[in-house]
């Protein structure tokens, strides 16, 4: 599979996000625009945050605001992972940037026309932005090369609930309506993220350097980073910069299975689960590629390179 001509990044920045931010810059031929959601803290600090890295980065890549909220039922956030501002709580200066006076759902549909067949839609928040724009125009898929999703929990191994992955659990009804419209999309759930986890030590490494966004990323991460150790995690877990690095690089991937997934919407300990036919009982046509296993030393390149401590 070809690398992506253009991505257009819907995303809720969020530590995480913000890596994979930083390596698509680092390595796309081309970024459409940041279509924001609210998702790990409001919407209001997630656009902040997404307009602090384009300046950071003297990138003119468009920041396009999007839904504060969930479609239906109001969630609860993950500031005590991210911090209240999704940065860490570094008290960064505010970008002088500004955003665009477009949401992001209908960007997402105008960039889809004007980039139709290359765009590549890398979905790293809640999947509300993406849900509004396919109920306005549901040919959206047909005009759009790839979508990769991060999200969900293949075997019920939740990291906001018993059975729910966060970007999933936080807005249910928007992923039923994605994961039933959308013919096909890559999947990178949170498991796999846990199999991906990043060395500790290498990871602080890299972010050694003199590189600037080394060193902003070390600042906005220091909490996050307390948080992985301090749940005896096998390693930072960069849920967001792992599915980055599958959209960029489509070749690390080394083992996936096509499988149908849903949503469940209703269950009292398993609302937000992402439900796999992984024995093929309900008939219907598979429409995700579980990512299942990434060559892991080809995704510590993207990112250590995103960082400055090695050549891209």
């Amino acid at each position: 599979m070809a690398e992506p001509d253009m991505l257009f990044i819907d995303t809720d920045p969020g530590v995480d996000d913000a890596l994979a931010i930083l390596m698509a810059h680092a390595h796309a031929s081309g970024i459409a625009g940041l279509g924001i959601a609210a998702g790990n803290v409001g919407l209001h600090h997630t656009t902040a945050n997404a307009l602090k890295l384009v300046e950071l980065l003297d990138a003119p890549t468009p920041v396009f605001p999007g839904a504060p909220q969930p479609l239906v039922r109001r969630a609860a956030d993950a500031a005590f992972v991210h911090g209240a501002d999704g940065f860490g709580d570094t008290g960064y200066l505010p970008a002088r940037r500004v955003a665009h006076n477009e949401h992001a759902a209908l960007a997402l549909l105008r960039l889809s026309h004007a980039h139709a067949g290359e765009l590549v839609v890398v979905a790293l928040g809640p999947l509300t932005n993406l849900a509004l724009a396919l109920s306005l125009d549901p040919q959206l898929p047909r005009r759009v090369a790839r979508l990769v999703v991060m999200g969900g929990a293949v075997t019920g191994q939740g990291n906001t609930s018993l059975a729910a992955e966060f970007n999933i659990g936080f807005d249910p009804e928007a992923a039923h309506i994605v994961f039933s419209r959308w013919p096909r999309f890559d999947l990178v759930d949170w498991e796999l993220t846990l199999r991906h986890a990043l060395d500790f030590e290498r990871f602080d490494h890299w972010l050694a350097g003199d590189d600037a966004r080394a060193a902003f990323f070390s600042a906005i991460s220091r909490k996050a980073r307390a948080f992985n150790r301090m749940q005896q995690r096998p390693g930072l877990l960069a849920a967001d910069a792992l599915a980055m690095a599958v959209a960029l690089r489509p070749g690390l991937i080394t083992r996936s299975d096509e499988r149908a997934v849903t949503v469940e919407l209703d269950g009292g300990l398993t609302r937000g689960a992402t439900v796999v036919d992984w024995q093929r009982r309900s008939g219907a046509v598979a429409n995700a590629r579980i990512v299942m296993a990434v060559d892991q030393s080809g995704f510590e390149h993207l990112v250590a390179a995103a960082l400055g401590a090695l050549p891209g």
